[in-house]
């Protein structure tokens, strides 16, 4: 079997086989594309796959990596109009692989990723998936997490302002660089915050490199839960928003760029698409553009500091320059999103 920083393939192999019928080795791939936790696909002899979650090597940080909390999030909604991935098991002895780790069912199907990826869908399929995905979103926003078991899951109230000191609080702690103006984004986003609609589940990293479709435009899985709380929906929609270009827009390059394609909706269209199967009033919804701006920044600082201290291998280092240039511009785009808020 072979060997992977973070993986002890005879370990995984043996608690595997006790929960699935395993023939032969396993073999690991890490799954690209994730800046977080690391996925890797496991398959054995016979080619039957799994996917394993486990957090990064180094600079872990809180319930971000809690591998328990987004195992019992894919539980919780196993049964609901959101489809999710079946979990085969949860280990939080870290004896078997160096960390609290969970496999769940490989789900088959295309990661759109970029340009190329989308190419692969008909224009037509393209607009299918973006009408799913809005309807995938209000679906579960419109879940009672106490009926699903996941009412304590987080506080009720006040989700923006525990987001904000969150994030916040990461920069002060893990920041290596001066941030002057991520630092007056929160003040100014800090002292005017929209009054939240009610409570539901909130993704907290809703876009659409973290769904599994299929050629026709379904939806068979919604993945990466490792940010999912209780709190302001309005949260998914504004960072749908962030991470959605139209045919004109300059790539940013935190993410590819597939909803430039013929197809899919523009950006503009996204909230009527949303308020098919939501009630709520999105009059605020600039500020949350805003604030999934600042937010992905300093998600991405942490992210990069992650990178300076080895936490995803050597090789990752040489990303680092190119990194920062990402955060920089996706800043002052936050910046500009703030004034457009009126904040």
């Amino acid at each position: 079997m072979t060997e992977i920083p973070g993986i002890d393939a005879d370990g995984v192999r043996r608690w595997l086989a006790d929960r699935a019928d395993v023939q032969g080795d396993l073999a690991f791939t890490m799954v690209e594309g994730g800046r977080s936790n690391l996925t890797f696909t496991v398959a054995d002899d016979n080619g039957i796959q799994w996917v394993l979650r486990r957090p990064p090597l180094h600079g872990v940080l809180e319930s971000a990596h809690d591998m328990g909390r987004e195992a019992r999030i894919l539980l919780a909604l196993a049964d609901s109009e959101v489809p999710v991935p079946d979990v085969i098991g949860l280990e939080s002895d870290e004896d078997v692989t160096g960390a609290p780790f969970y496999v769940m069912q490989f789900v088959d199907g295309l990661v759109i990723r970029d340009e190329p990826d989308a190419e692969r869908l008909t224009p037509g399929a393209r607009g299918v998936v973006a009408d799913r995905m809005l309807e995938v979103l209000g679906a579960l926003h419109a879940i009672d997490p106490e009926a699903v078991g996941l009412g304590n899951l987080g506080r009720h109230e006040g989700y923006l302002e525990r987001q904000l000191r969150r994030w916040k609080g990461q920069l002060d702690k893990g920041a290596k660089r001066d941030l002057p103006l991520m630092h007056e984004l929160h003040t100014r986003l800090a002292a005017d915050i929209p009054q939240q609609q009610g409570v539901a589940i909130v993704h907290g990293d809703y876009r659409l490199d973290n769904m599994i479709v299929t050629d026709d435009g379904s939806i068979q899985a919604v993945l990466d839960w490792e940010l999912c709380t209780l709190g302001d929906p309005l949260a998914d929609v504004g960072l749908l928003q962030v991470y959605w270009f139209d045919p004109e827009d300059e790539p940013i390059g935190v993410v590819g760029t597939p909803t430039r394609l013929p197809g899919f909706p523009r950006r503009a269209d996204l909230p009527g698409l949303y308020m098919r199967h939501s009630d709520r009033d999105l009059s605020e919804l600039a500020y949350y553009v805003a604030f999934g701006r600042w937010k992905l920044s300093a998600i991405l600082e942490g992210v990069a500091t992650r990178y300076e201290d080895g936490a995803y291998g050597e090789e990752a280092a040489d990303a680092l320059k190119a990194l920062w240039g990402v955060i920089d511009r996706l800043t002052e785009a936050a910046a500009e999103a703030t004034e457009e808020a009126g904040r």
